[in-house]
């Protein structure tokens, strides 16, 4: 395992450019395609497996659903004019 997919095991953690490529690769590989998550982790590359890819996007998919049943407080942002 690369370093870069141990150290994301252990905290989660993507890049910004991994993440971006991870959105595209979820555009282009929609539910119905074969092998998705393998064809996303290649995607993405980095030595990102089928399963981490999957995991990542099922936790996406729980933060959205906590975001849309109000489980998450907006947060306050300061006005412009201050």
């Amino acid at each position: 395992m690369s370093a870069s997919s141990s150290s994301r095991s252990s905290n989660s953690g993507w890049s910004r450019k991994e993440n971006k490529r991870f959105e595209r690769a979820l555009a282009l590989y929609d539910d119905g395609t074969e092998d998705r998550w393998q064809k996303v982790a290649d995607f993405i590359g980095g030595g990102t497996s089928p399963t981490e890819a999957k995991r990542h996007y099922e936790r996406l998919l729980d933060d959205v659903q906590s975001i849309e049943s109000g489980d998450v407080p907006m947060p306050n942002y300061r006005s412009s004019d201050n």
